[in-house]
C-alpha cells in the first residue's frame, strides 16, 4: 500500500536519497496536492517542528532545472507493505499500562524495608538525589526513544548503534527469568485468597495439621499467653508449612516434588495474563483500567484502617524518625539507587514497548515526569500502610516495632501483614481486598514484561510473527509457565530468591550501563536531543544532557562496582546459601549478558569490508526502512 501523509517545510538545497522513494516534481496529481496542509502544519493536525531533522527531511530536494527563487512543490511517496502500527486507543491506556509496570510488589514490601532499616526519614535525601539525578533520565530517556523510533527492544538498535543489537536480546532473556520467578508470588497470593473465604481464616489457629508445639496463637484478647523468641505465629506457620512446603526441602541441592495447588494457581494466573495481552495494547489497555486503580484503593482502605489501630503511631514515628548518622555510609546510598532503578524499571524493554505504541507528538517529557512521581509517591503511602500495622503488631505483642519488622520482601505481606489482618475485626473481608491487590500489582507487572518481549520479537520478525500473535503469545506463555516449575517445588521458595538476588538485577543494570552509553556516547545527546526536539516540540534542557552523558553512567556504576565489590549474603529462613548457589546465580546472570559480546563479534564477522570499515558501519546508524516514523511520513517541501 502506498501511504501518503504530507508535511511542510522549507529545506534548503538537499540531494534526495533514493531509498526513501520517489520524487515527483510540478506534475503532481491533483488528488495527492489535495492532501496538503497549511504551511506549518502535518496533515494529522500536528504543527510542524522547524528545523526538521534531517531524516524526516531526507527525501526533500531541488529541482536543478528550476529558476532561482522559485517555489515549487515536492512530493516524496513511499511505498511500505507493512501495516501501520497500533495504537492506544486513549492516552490513559498508556499512562495506567505504564504505572501499573512502575508500581509493583517492590513498592509495598521492598521500599518501606529498606527506608526504616537506612535510616528513617533520613532515607528519602538520598532517595530523592538518585531519583532525580539517575531513575527519572533513564525513564525519560526510554519513552523518548520508544516513541520516536516506534520499535522494540531489538529493532530499535539498528537505528541507534548496531552493534549493540545484543542488548535487545538480553534484555528478552532477563524478562524471560523474571517470569519465571515473578508469576510463583502472584500463585502464592492466590492460594491466600481462596484461602480467604471463610469465617476464620486459617493462618489464625494452630489446630491445623501442618501446626507444630511452638505455634504460638497470640492475639490482643489473650492475656494469658505470653510471646517469646521461640514463638512461632500460626501465620508463619501456614506461609512456610502449608503454602510453601519449605520444610520439606533441605534445601536447593533437593527441591523436591511441584506442588499441584501452587501449579494449579499459576496456571489460572498465566491463562488470565494470556487473555489480558493476546491481543495486545488494545486489549491490555482495557484491563489495566482495573488492575493499576484497584489497589489504589484497596491502599487507601487499608491505610485508613491502619491508622485507626492502637499502637499505630508507634510504627509511623519508626517509618520516619530521622537517623542523619546513616548518610555516612555507603551502603544506604547504594540502596536509595537500587530501589529507585528497580522501581522505574528502564531497561526491562517495557518502557520502550509500551512508548512505541505512541502518538509520534505525545509529550513524552510530562509522561516522565508525571509517572515517576505516581511511583515515588506510592512507595512512601505504602509505607504509612505497611508501618501503621507493624506498630499494632507491636503494641500487641508487647514488643519494639523493630523487633516485628524484621521480615522483609515476601514474609513481610504474607506472614506479619496476613497475621495484622486475621486480627482486625471483618478480617475476612480485608483479607480479600488485600490478596487481590497483591495479584493486581503483580499482573500489571507481567502484563508490562511480556509485551516488552512480544514487541521485540513481532518488530524484529514482522514477517514471520505479525499475522501469528496469538500463538506466538500462547507458546511464551507456556515457556513461562514450564520455566516456573521449579519455583513451585517445595524448595521452590529457594529459587525465587536465588532468581531474584543473582539472575536479573546485576545482568538488567549492566545492559541498561551499555544503553546509556550507546545512546549518549555512539548515537549522540545531540542527534538524540534533536530527535525529541521533533517529537514534541523543544529541546531536552543541559541537565538531562549531562545526566544521559556522565550522571547516569557513574551512578549505574556505582551500583554495578558495589554489587560485585560486596555480594550480598543471601539467607531465607534459616537456609544459608552456599557458595555453589552463588556460582549458579551468576552464571544464570551472564546467560542473558552473554548475547551483548556474542553479537558484537557475530557483527563484526558478517559485515562486509575491511575491519575499519566493518567497525564504522557497526556504529552508525542506518537508514530507516518501512517502520518507524521517519520511514512511514511522506515529506512535501516548498523549496527554492
Amino acid at each position: 500500500m502506498e501511504m501518503k501523509q504530507p508535511v511542510m517545510m522549507n529545506r534548503d538545497h538537499e540531494e534526495p536519497e533514493k531509498e526513501k522513494g520517489r520524487l515527483v516534481a510540478d506534475n503532481v496529481p491533483e488528488k495527492e496536492q489535495k492532501s496538503v496542509s497549511g504551511s506549518g502544519q502535518v496533515s494529522n493536525g500536528y504543527p510542524s517542528t522547524s528545523p526538521q531533522s534531517p531524516r524526516e527531511g531526507a527525501g526533500s530536494g531541488m529541482d536543478r532545472g528550476s529558476a532561482v527563487g522559485t517555489f515549487r512543490t515536492l512530493v516524496v511517496q513511499q511505498t511500505s507493505l507493512d501495516p501501520p502500527r497500533e495504537t492506544w486507543s486513549k492516552k490513559m491506556d498508556f499512562m495506567l499500562s505504564v504505572i501499573g509496570y512502575a508500581v509493583d510488589l517492590g513498592n509495598v514490601w521492598r521500599f518501606p524495608y529498606i527506608c526504616y532499616q537506612n535510616g528513617g526519614g533520613a532515607f528519602l535525601l538520598p532517595y530523592l538525589l538518585m531519583a532525580v539525578f539517575g531513575g527519572v533520565p533513564l525513564f525519560y530517556m526510554e519513552l523518548a526513544l520508544g516513541q520516536f523510533h516506534r520499535s522494540g527492544c531489538i529493532s530499535i538498535w539498528k537505528h541507534i548503534c548496531p552493534i549493540f543489537k545484543g542488548i535487545g536480546f538480553a534484555i528478552c532473556i532477563i524478562a524471560l527469568y523474571i517470569a519465571f520467578y515473578y508469576n510463583t508470588i502472584m500463585a502464592w497470593a492466590l492460594y491466600y485468597l481462596l484461602s480467604s473465604f471463610r469465617s476464620t481464616l486459617p493462618w489464625t489457629t494452630c489446630d491445623n495439621w501442618w501446626n507444630t508445639p511452638k505455634c504460638t496463637r497470640y492475639l490482643s484478647t489473650d492475656l494469658n499467653i505470653s510471646w517469646t523468641n521461640n514463638s512461632i505465629s500460626p501465620a508463619e506457620e501456614f506461609y512456610v508449612r502449608q503454602v510453601l512446603q519449605v520444610h520439606l526441602s533441605p534445601g536447593l541441592h533437593q527441591l523436591g516434588y511441584v506442588s499441584w495447588q501452587l501449579a494449579l494457581c499459576l496456571l489460572f494466573i498465566f491463562i488470565i495474563v494470556y487473555f489480558s495481552i493476546w491481543k495486545g495494547v488494545k486489549t491490555s489497555g482495557k484491563v489495566v483500567w482495573v488492575t493499576a486503580t484497584f489497589p489504589y484503593l484497596v491502599l487507601v482502605i487499608l491505610l485508613i484502617r491502619g491508622a485507626t489501630l492502637p499502637g499505630a503511631w508507634r510504627g509511623v514515628v519508626y517509618y520516619l524518625k530521622p537517623d542523619w548518622s546513616k548518610l555516612l555510609s555507603t551502603t544506604v546510598w547504594l540502596d536509595a539507587a537500587a530501589q529507585i532503578f528497580f522501581s522505574l524499571g528502564p531497561g526491562f524493554g517495557v518502557l520502550l514497548a509500551f512508548a512505541s505504541y505512541n502518538p509520534f507528538h505525545n509529550n513524552c517529557y510530562k509522561d516522565a515526569l508525571i509517572i515517576s512521581s505516581v511511583n515515588c509517591l506510592t512507595s512512601f503511602l505504602s509505607g504509612f500502610v505497611i508501618f501503621t500495622v507493624l506498630g499494632y503488631m507491636a503494641e500487641m505483642r508487647q514488643l519494639g516495632v523493630e523487633a516485628v519488622a524484621k521480615d522483609a520482601g515476601p514474609s513481610l505481606l504474607f506472614i506479619i501483614y496476613a497475621e495484622a489482618i486475621a486480627n482486625m475485626p471483618a478480617a475476612t473481608f480485608f483479607a480479600i481486598i488485600f490478596f487481590l491487590m497483591i495479584i493486581m500489582l503483580g499482573l500489571d507487572s507481567t502484563f508490562a514484561g511480556l509485551e516488552g518481549v512480544i514487541t521485540a520479537m513481532l518488530d524484529e520478525f514482522p514477517h514471520l510473527l505479525a499475522k501469528r500473535r496469538e500463538w506466538f503469545v500462547l507458546g511464551l506463555v507456556c515457556v513461562c509457565y514450564l520455566g516456573a516449575l521449579s519455583t513451585l517445588t517445595y524448595g521452590g521458595a529457594f529459587v525465587v530468591k536465588l532468581f531474584e538476588e543473582y539472575a536479573t538485577g546485576p545482568a538488567v543494570i549492566t545492559v541498561v550501563f551499555l544503553e546509556v552509553i550507546a545512546v549518549s556516547w555512539f548515537y549522540g545527546t545531540t542527534r538524540f536531543c534533536n530527535d525529541v526536539k521533533l517529537m514534541i516540540g523543544f529541546s531536552p534542557g543541559l541537565f538531562w544532557r549531562v545526566c544521559w552523558i556522565a550522571i547516569c553512567p557513574c551512578f549505574l556504576l556505582y551500583i554495578i562496582g558495589s554489587f560485585l565489590a560486596f555480594p550480598p549474603e543471601v539467607r531465607l529462613f534459616d537456609y544459608l546459601y552456599p557458595f555453589w548457589t552463588t556460582v549458579l546465580g551468576y552464571c544464570i546472570g551472564l546467560s542473558s549478558f552473554i548475547c551483548v559480546p556474542s553479537y558484537m563479534v557475530y557483527h563484526l564477522l558478517t559485515t562486509k569490508g575491511t575491519f575499519k570499515q566493518r567497525l564504522l558501519k557497526s556504529i552508525t546508524p542506518e537508514p530507516p526502512g518501512n517502520s518507524g516514523y521517519p520511514g512511514d511520513i511522506i515529506v512535501v517541501t516548498n523549496a527554492v
